[in-house]
């Protein structure tokens, strides 16, 4: 007889994710106090960060954009980029794709990116980084390790007090998103979560994000502490 049988293991918290500020995201795309974003790699690196704050896509997801759709014998995009629609067409968790829209910001950074794109191709560029949207120096498809480098080496450089990573902005874009417009079922959509109930954490942060105003805000909110 097993005495274990029907014990429950004890559940895990879950912790919420870490999303930045408005101020801070904001900080961080407007590049605060740094010069305007001028050679190929710092162009290519806001027209990144732009789209995953943009359009809350996943480190994976935003690796895998083609800068138009192509269908060859050494490639066939899955993912990829609507400039002139403002969109992306974008091949997510379990083969679902989804269409995301991007805002102006990121359009503009886009646009930046891709009038220098083909400079950073080599001899030594395959198929695949032809089509690739993003590039790394050696002109292959770039690697998600540089992505997260560089984003931190941008939010040290704008003096941001904390760790930010590609995910960092997919979580800030369903927190702002839902701070703004309420509408969870749309902010399911566009991140392309398949049960809503992954999508419900986020209104956990929302509800952090009212308590703390709460706090600033009300009179009574917080007891005067005696001496």
């Amino acid at each position: 007889r097993n005495p274990a049988h029907g014990v429950r293991a004890p559940r895990i918290p879950h912790s919420l994710p870490k999303a930045l500020s408005v101020d801070q995201a904001q900080a961080l795309l407007d590049r605060s106090q740094l010069p305007p974003a001028e050679t190929p790699v710092e162009r290519r690196d806001m027209a990144m960060f732009e789209i995953l704050y943009s359009g809350g896509l996943r480190l994976s997801e935003l690796i895998g954009l083609d800068w138009q759709p192509v269908r060859a014998p050494g490639h066939v995009s899955h993912s990829w980029i609507l400039a002139g629609e403002g969109e992306a067409v974008v091949r997510g968790k379990g083969g679902k794709t989804r269409i995301v829209p991007l805002g102006r910001q990121a359009l503009t950074a886009l646009h930046a990116w891709l009038e220098v794109r083909d400079g950073m191709l080599t001899p030594k560029s395959d198929e695949d980084a032809r089509a690739a949207l993003f590039l790394g120096e050696r002109g292959q498809r770039i690697s998600p390790r540089v992505v997260q480098l560089r984003l931190q080496a941008l939010a040290q450089r704008v003096g941001l007090p904390l760790h930010v990573h590609p995910h960092s902005l997919r979580h800030s874009f369903a927190s702002h998103l839902l701070q703004s417009a309420q509408d969870l079922r749309a902010v399911q959509e566009l991140l392309g979560h398949a049960n809503i109930s992954t999508t419900q954490i986020y209104t956990r942060l929302d509800f952090q994000h009212l308590a703390a105003s709460y706090d600033q805000a009300h009179p009574r909110a917080k007891r005067k502490t005696e001496n």
